[in-house]
C-alpha cells in the first residue's frame, strides 16, 4: 500500500514579540488573540447550541465539547507528534507534504501564505525552504531594503498553544529563525484576521479536527484574496475493497497500540484513526469547498486515497 509505485492515486515574531507585532500590524491582526487558552476554548463552545451535535471520532458529543476534546487530544500528543508520524506512515508522510508543498511553486515574490492548524511546522518549514531557494533563483536580496517588500510571509496559526510550542522549538533546532515566519494562536473557525489578507492558505491534517468544517472553509475564503488558493491536504478514503481491508486493518490494530508504545497515549491516536473514517468522501468534501464560494475545484488522490490533496480558488 505504501509501495513507491503507488504513492500517487489515479487522479492524479517569532523571533521576538516585536517581530509578530509587526507582520500582525501588517494585516490588521490583534494580538490580544494571540493565545488560546481554557477560558477562550469555553467561549467557543458557547457559541454552539446546547442540542447540536458533531462526530468526535465513533463517538457523537455535543457541539460545545468538541473543541475542548480535540485541544487535549493534541495537548496530549504535541512532544510525540513528529515522531508518531513517521512511525505510522513509515515516514511516507514527509513524501506526502513534499509534494503538497511542490504543488504551490512557484510562488509570486511577497506571497502572504498561511498555514492553519500548522502548529509543529512541518509545512512552513518546507515552504519557507522553498521560498528561499525561490529568491536565490530569483537574486532576491531580502536584506536590501529595496527588495525586502518581494519577500513573501507564512503566519503558521493552531488552536493548540503546545503544538506551536513544539513548532518554535523545532525551528530552533533546524535553524529557521526567519522573519518570514510568524505565529498566531487561534481557532480556524473565527481566525481574528482582515478580510482579504492572504495569497494562498494551506491547512495538511487539520481540517478534519475543527468542530465544524464549513466554517473552517468559510473563514479560509473569507481571508483570502481574490485570486487566492485554498490547498488541503488530508487523510481521506481509500476505494479498493481490498486495499481498504489493509489500511483499516492496519490503523485500528496497529496505530492505537504504536501510541501507547511511543507517545504514552493509546486513546488519542484511537481518536485520530476513527476521526479519518467519520470525515466527508473526497467528492463530498470538494462540494463543500464549492459550497464554501471556491472556484475550480479539484483534488487528486495520493496512496490509493489513503490522503487526498484538494485545491480551489477564491474568484
Amino acid at each position: 500500500m505504501f509501495g513507491r509505485m503507488s504513492l500517487f492515486g489515479s487522479s492524479y515574531s517569532f523571533r521576538s514579540v516585536k517581530m509578530y507585532e509587526h507582520f500582525s500590524k501588517g494585516l490588521h491582526v490583534s494580538t490580544c488573540f494571540k493565545t488560546i487558552n481554557k477560558s477562550n476554548l469555553e467561549n467557543i463552545s458557547k457559541t454552539y447550541h446546547e442540542d447540536k451535535t458533531v462526530d468526535f471520532g465513533f463517538q457523537t458529543i455535543p457541539a460545545s465539547e468538541k473543541a475542548q476534546r480535540v485541544h487535549k487530544v493534541f495537548e496530549n500528543v504535541a512532544s510525540n507528534y513528529d515522531i508518531m508520524n513517521d512511525v505510522m506512515s513509515v515516514g511516507i508522510h514527509r513524501i506526502w507534504k513534499d509534494y503538497f508543498v511542490k504543488k504551490m511553486f512557484p510562488l509570486p515574490p511577497g506571497t502572504k501564505v498561511i498555514d492553519v492548524a500548522g502548529g509543529t511546522g512541518d509545512i512552513a518549514f518546507r515552504m519557507l525552504q522553498s521560498i528561499e531557494r525561490q529568491n536565490k533563483h530569483l537574486n532576491i536580496n531580502v536584506t536590501d531594503a529595496n527588495e525586502s517588500r518581494k519577500n513573501s510571509s507564512i503566519l503558521i496559526s493552531d488552536i493548540n498553544q503546545a503544538m506551536l510550542d513544539v513548532g518554535r522549538e523545532r525551528a530552533i533546532k533546524m535553524n529557521l529563525q526567519s522573519d518570514m515566519l510568524s505565529w498566531l494562536c487561534a481557532d480556524a473557525q473565527q481566525l481574528p484576521l482582515a478580510d482579504n489578507s492572504f495569497d494562498l492558505y494551506t491547512i495538511a491534517f487539520g481540517i478534519r479536527n475543527v468542530t465544524e468544517v464549513s466554517k473552517a472553509l468559510d473563514e479560509a475564503y473569507r481571508i483570502l484574496r481574490p485570486g487566492g488558493r485554498f490547498l488541503c491536504l488530508e487523510f481521506s478514503h481509500v476505494k479498493n475493497p481490498l486495499l481498504k481491508w489493509v489500511y483499516d486493518t492496519y490503523s485500528f490494530q496497529i496505530i492505537p497500540p504504536l501510541g501507547e508504545v511511543v507517545a504514552g497515549d493509546w486513546k488519542s491516536y484511537q481518536y485520530l484513526v476513527e476521526s479519518i473514517r467519520k470525515f466527508p468522501t473526497q467528492d463530498r468534501f470538494k462540494d463543500m469547498i464549492e459550497e464554501a464560494g471556491f472556484r475550480s475545484v479539484k483534488y487528486e488522490n495520493l496512496t490509493f486515497g489513503v490522503v487526498t490533496i484538494h485545491s480551489g480558488y477564491k474568484i
